[in-house]
């Protein structure tokens, strides 16, 4: 490997430019490629001598060698992708969700075995400090055994979302909501919690009918946890005008917290035996893309992990594992449906 990592963007969207700049600001690392099928796009992304191409196979027939390719493309192209990477013997940083099957998430671990390459899922919520003093809490064992969990996500996704001729929405390309909106959710979830058992669920779909190709914009999904105690999931995209909120109740043996906000980014309640809660580092503003707003603005801690692992200083924040773990708690909660 060269004196900086090489990294190549594949999909240059929102997201896509969002990795290209966290990128450019690492001092180890070097963008040397875009790929994107839209030209518009040519000129931000020849910024800084770093080349153009049309698409991904384009990228991989020329004279560049990345050392990563990050897949910031569509969600149903995230597995086909990642595998022609690993492929072509780059390590791959993949945007969430890994995959829309549990299946193709299988092939591409698979692959990086057999080529003893690294993939790199991005779940970035896991950076926001709320998010990781829960985990302490459940590493610490502070709350005791776990009785109940509530995770809530009331989010806008409207017409200024679903575009006509736009790939959100589709089954096929989008996935549904878990996938595209929740999964970060999920991922915590699992993180925090271990895997789920005895899924239940209503699902409804109040306002997207016309312009997605989903049979829920809404759930309420109820389950046990393998390792003990009760959950639920509520989510919604048809909240009016902008997102409400996004939260996770926990209720245990010695205590109970709720971390809220519109992006799980505030401790609203902390009540613990014998503890005191900690002074908090302030979370990062969440994704902004215009008319409406994502999940945490977290991507540079991804790109530093990248780095930090390829050079043997760390180990990567979310495995391949963990992000196959969340698509197939995904697919068995659509299976309810």
């Amino acid at each position: 490997m060269s004196t900086k990592i090489k990294f190549a963007v594949v999909g240059f969207g929102h997201i896509g430019k969002r990795h290209a700049e966290m990128i450019r600001r690492n001092e180890s690392a070097e963008l040397v490629a875009v790929a994107d099928i839209d030209p518009s796009t040519r000129a931000a992304a020849e910024q800084n001598g770093t080349r153009y191409f049309s698409s991904i196979d384009q990228l991989f027939a020329s004279d560049v060698k990345p050392d990563v390719i990050n897949v910031c493309t569509p969600n149903g192209l995230h597995a086909p992708q990642s595998l022609l990477a690993l492929q072509h013997g780059a390590h791959v940083v993949c945007e969430k969700p890994m995959g829309l099957t549990k299946a193709e998430c299988e092939e591409v671990i698979y692959k990086s075995l057999q080529m003893s390459k690294q993939v790199f899922c991005v779940m970035q919520n896991r950076y926001s400090p709320p998010t990781h003093w829960l985990k302490t809490l459940m590493l610490e064992k502070r709350l005791g055994k776990i009785f109940f969990v509530q995770i809530s996500c009331f989010w806008n996704r409207d017409e200024r979302y679903y575009k006509p001729g736009n790939w959100k929405g589709s089954r096929s390309l989008d996935g549904g909501p878990l996938f595209t909106q929740f999964s970060h959710f999920v991922d915590i979830m699992y993180w925090l919690f271990g895997d789920i058992k005895n899924i239940r669920g209503l699902f409804d779909n109040f306002t997207h009918r016309s312009n997605t190709e989903f049979k829920d914009d809404s759930g309420m999904v109820s389950f046990e946890f393998l390792n003990g105690g009760l959950g639920c999931f509520n989510y919604s995209t048809s909240v009016w005008d902008k997102n409400l909120e996004s939260s996770m109740t926990i209720i245990g043996e010695k205590g109970s917290v709720k971390v809220g906000g519109q992006y799980m980014d505030k401790v609203e309640y902390c009540h613990i035996r014998d503890y005191t809660m900690p002074e908090l580092e302030a979370s990062n503003p969440p994704n902004d893309y215009g008319a409406y707003k994502g999940s945490a603005a977290n991507h540079h801690f991804v790109i530093d992990n990248v780095v930090d692992t390829l050079r043997g200083r760390s180990s990567a924040t979310t495995n391949a594992l963990e992000g196959m773990k969340v698509v197939e708690i995904i697919e068995r909660i659509y299976h309810m449906m």
